[in-house]
């Protein structure tokens, strides 16, 4: 795939727009913060690791002499954290709210909202920041962007188990936790005009989050997947397709073919049914609800 041409022909200027981005220091959001400085954006990154973020924002000033980069910290797992960034967000000019950071199998735990750890970092966070961050970015005329995953198709939701904390496989929490988020957000901008969502996916590509692995395996299969996966550099494109394309309703931006490899295309999201896009839209605007009003 010839990256440069597809960005020739699927991208334009970023100049006068900023772009937040959580998880700016993982693989993923280091491409994507190269693609949007090079085509003018100014950043916010959110990151929980300061000494990461701050060895990006030095790595890409020096390779973005003129780059605008400001930092804001955020936790995902902690709701203070998540609170105090939108507070700091809507204290700041930006244009773009992208939801890159995820968790896979990391070690589990309740967070002080009462759900699992796993569910929280991937759904429950970036779901309460959109919420809380809509009236301004409808006022900008803004845009999500939210990085979704093949996992979602792996299971249904459960609403005796809403976020599989009594499931053990990782695959299976990290794949609900996945399917909340994608499903909850198309039906929270369904009638949406003044701002827009993007659902986008990488596929599968050699990150920080498929380092999960016990070393012995990682170390027998890494380079195998750097041959047989898409590279960072090629899967991030998914999600700058976001940046300058909204999803319809009900569809989301991948890889082409079996969602794993190729260009980014669009496609129609089906794996859930009307009943249950309902209860997991109930259910994540109630969970809103809870923690507004703590």
């Amino acid at each position: 795939m010839n990256v440069n041409k597809w960005l020739k022909q699927n991208t334009s200027d970023l100049l006068g727009q900023t772009i937040a981005l959580t998880g700016a220091t993982g693989g993923l959001g280091c491409e994507l913060c190269r693609r949007l400085l090079s085509l003018g954006a100014a950043l916010i990154l959110l990151d929980r690791n300061k000494e990461k973020s701050d060895a990006l924002k030095a790595a890409l000033i020096q390779e973005y002499p003129y780059a605008r980069i400001a930092q804001v910290p955020l936790d995902l797992s902690n709701m203070s954290s998540v609170r105090a960034a939108c507070d700091a967000l809507e204290k700041r000019d930006f244009d773009v709210l992208i939801h890159n950071a995820g968790a896979y199998s990391i070690p589990r735990y309740v967070c002080d909202t009462g759900y699992d750890v796993v569910f929280q970092i991937n759904f429950v966070s970036p779901y309460y920041m959109t919420c809380r961050l809509l009236p301004y970015l409808r006022a900008r005329g803004g845009r999500v962007v939210a990085v979704g995953s093949i996992a979602h198709n792996y299971s249904q939701s459960d609403a005796d188990d809403v976020d599989f904390s009594t499931r053990k496989k990782a695959s299976l929490v990290y794949g609900n936790a996945k399917r909340y988020l994608m499903y909850a957000l198309h039906e929270l901008f369904r009638d949406e005009q003044a701002a827009c969502l993007a659902i986008a996916h990488p596929g599968i590509t050699f990150t920080n989050i498929t380092s999960h692995y016990p070393p012995l395996i990682f170390a027998l299969i890494k380079h195998p997947m750097k041959i047989i996966f898409m590279k960072p550099r090629v899967a991030a494109l998914s999600i700058l397709r976001g940046v300058f394309e909204k999803s319809e309703y009900r569809t989301w931006i991948g890889p082409r073919i079996f969602d794993i490899w190729g260009k980014p295309s669009v496609k129609r999201l089906c794996s859930a049914t009307d009943e249950e896009i309902a209860r997991i839209d109930k259910a994540a605007r109630e969970i809103y609800l809870q923690l507004s009003e703590k």
